[in-house]
């Protein structure tokens, strides 16, 4: 089981996203995603979200607010995957150079025509939704099968 963050960082109606081209193994490897990634031993999802965030972009988050909670059975090496998803609409720094890919500021309304994981032009509405998700999806060999999710005040 692996546990992870994403996070969306929004900004005057855009949101900061990489694009995921740098690592030959990255099994996001050509996919716009938020910021985040695997929690290290010990810390909690807020401390994960903010260090990857900090790692990958240079920007320290003052401000996150938990919208969900995504579910990947099975995602990667049969392993599933559990990631807790952030807004972030506080920050402070300046953006640097990301190991990972090239970081943009993309408009909200553009978000979905990115090369995205399927699932998440399912996910990226729920964002703007008062309340908490939890998304369960389902992918075969890198293709999107099904999900479900589950909405609470």
């Amino acid at each position: 089981m692996k546990l992870a963050t994403l996070c969306y960082i929004r900004n005057q109606g855009k949101t900061l996203m990489i694009h995921r081209t740098k690592k030959e193994d990255d099994i996001h490897k050509g996919k716009w995603n938020g910021l985040g990634g695997k929690f290290e031993i010990g810390e909690t999802p807020e401390e994960c979200a903010r260090r990857e965030i900090l790692e990958e972009s240079g920007l320290t988050a003052t401000g996150l607010s938990l919208k969900g909670l995504l579910t990947f059975p099975a995602f990667a090496n049969n392993e599933d995957w559990y990631a807790f998803v952030f807004v972030v609409d506080q920050f402070e720094g300046e953006l640097i150079p990301s190991t990972e890919g090239e970081l943009r500021w993309i408009k909200d309304q553009k978000l979905t025509e990115l090369e995205l994981w399927e699932g998440d032009r399912y996910f990226l509405p729920w964002l703007n939704q008062s309340g908490f998700f939890s998304g369960k999806f389902i992918y075969q060999d890198g293709n999107f099968i099904d999900h479900q999710v589950e909405f609470y005040d």
